[in-house]
């Protein structure tokens, strides 16, 4: 078969676990969700097929290797000798490093009014061609940018009130995106800077198509009203908002005026408190990039060493019975070596591509990305850049308590809906990482 062929099937393999995982499969709208694959695959091929999208993505790529050089300037003068090589070349000093610049330069661009901007224009988009809530589009395209732990401040006034499908929305789009922050660490540690650029902007749409499959909208309207399709944009999201804050059948009299759904939507927040000047904007933002840097390395330096205990363990066991060389990444590999090979990875490899992407859910991408670094020299390139789309999100079971965390913080009446959406947004966030993976696979020659 070739790879058209194959890609395809894994187009239409992801679309139908994506199905049969619905709540409500009646109450999948067609159009919402053709429109999301249809913005996901177009954002594919824009970049990675069509000559001048290739350009404007190696455009964005150089930039983004230029800001790592400056990073690099931050760096040396910390570290000195030590950021030269080969010391240099550890995780510590080459990785977390550029989580502070990053995190001291978002909240810059969010001070200046650059990022919010940014990130309604590319809602507005959203809305608009998908046809999804203001809310929910606007969540998707801050998780472009911003990690699932910032993103939901950007709807802050109308968490509360969101519809469990709603929100699943908003979790999905976390799991399956990943921080501009911490997408410029995996560049760092020599990951594809065109291919990560290209897997987070595809995520966007590629979560709200998951969402809206697995879990779509369906709200009865009370008697003698409109069904949620037959009314405006407007009046849909007012419905959807009331259903949740004042249950059905009491009217839309009975809605605060305060953050009522049909209101524009705030100013995109990225900190609790707004910083006076630009000065303390970078130093907002480097003290969160701080703390982000020291959790990142710690839950690596944990996750590594776990990792090497149970080889052990599972080595001394593969002893035992017959199975020398036995190991977590092997057991994995096996588990998602089909879906792999479904993605245009060679069989042959695709055990190696499971091993990581089954690593990346059980414990996290960085480790996965580690990982890809040490073994990318066994790979063909089209499998290492089909890999790289297919880690390129936050969708792991930590995940789960960061979003219960965040979210569950900002709106506590949600915090069980959340718990109980949990392992589904895990996986409706994978399953977006993996169509993105399975278009890669497909337009990649």
């Amino acid at each position: 078969m070739n790879r058209f062929a194959i890609g395809i099937a894994g187009i239409l393999v992801i679309l139908g676990i994506a199905v049969a995982l619905s709540s409500d499969r009646r109450a999948i709208r067609p159009r919402v969700v053709g429109a999301a694959f249809a913005l996901q695959a177009g954002i594919a091929v824009l970049v990675l097929y069509v000559p001048w999208g290739k350009r404007v993505l190696q455009w964005l790529s150089g930039g983004v290797a230029g800001l790592l050089g400056y990073a690099n300037e931050g760096t040396k003068f910390l570290f000195g000798a030590l950021a030269s090589d080969p010391l240099g070349r550890n995780f510590a000093i080459q990785a977390l490093p550029v989580i502070i610049f990053f995190a001291a330069l978002v909240s810059i661009l969010y001070y200046l009014g650059i990022m919010q901007l940014v990130v309604r224009w590319l809602g507005g988009a959203i809305e608009k061609v998908i046809g999804v809530s203001k809310v929910e589009s606007l969540c998707a395209a801050a998780n472009v940018f911003v990690g699932q732990s910032e993103s939901p401040l950007v709807i802050r006034p109308y968490l509360a009130g969101l519809t469990p499908a709603q929100l699943f929305t908003v979790m999905t789009s976390g799991m399956a995106g990943v921080a501009g922050t911490i997408l410029a660490a995996y560049a760092s540690m020599g990951i594809s800077i065109e291919y990560l650029l290209a897997a987070s902007f595809m995520a966007a749409p590629g979560g709200i198509l998951m969402a809206k499959i697995i879990m779509p909208d369906r709200i009865e309207p009370p008697e003698g009203e409109l069904p949620l399709e037959d009314m405006s944009a407007e009046d849909r999201e007012i419905r959807l908002a009331a259903s949740r804050r004042i249950g059905p059948g009491l009217g839309l009299a009975a809605l605060p005026s305060e953050g009522a759904a049909g209101d524009s939507l705030p100013e995109a927040t990225h900190d609790e408190e707004k910083p006076a000047n630009i000065i303390m904007a970078a130093a907002q933002g480097a003290q969160t990039g701080v703390k982000l840097a020291v959790a990142v390395g710690a839950m690596v330096l944990a996750f590594v060493a776990l990792v090497a205990l149970a080889n052990g363990l599972l080595g001394g066991l593969g002893n035992l019975i017959g199975i020398p060389g036995l190991s977590f990444q092997a057991l994995l590999g096996y588990v998602f070596q089909p879906i792999m090979a479904l993605l245009n990875v060679p069989w042959k490899e695709a055990g190696i591509a499971g091993g990581l992407f089954g690593e990346k859910i059980v414990l996290n991408e960085f480790v996965a990305y580690i990982d890809l670094g040490k073994q990318a020299a066994q790979l063909s390139p089209r499998t290492v850049a089909v890999i790289t789309f297919a880690l390129c999100g936050f969708a792991n079971f930590s995940s789960i308590a960061i979003q219960m965390a965040v979210t569950g913080s900002l709106a506590p009446n949600q915090r069980p809906t959340i718990a109980r959406l949990g392992i589904r947004a895990l996986i409706a966030g994978s399953l977006a990482n993996l169509m993105s993976a399975a278009l890669a696979g497909l337009l990649i020659a």
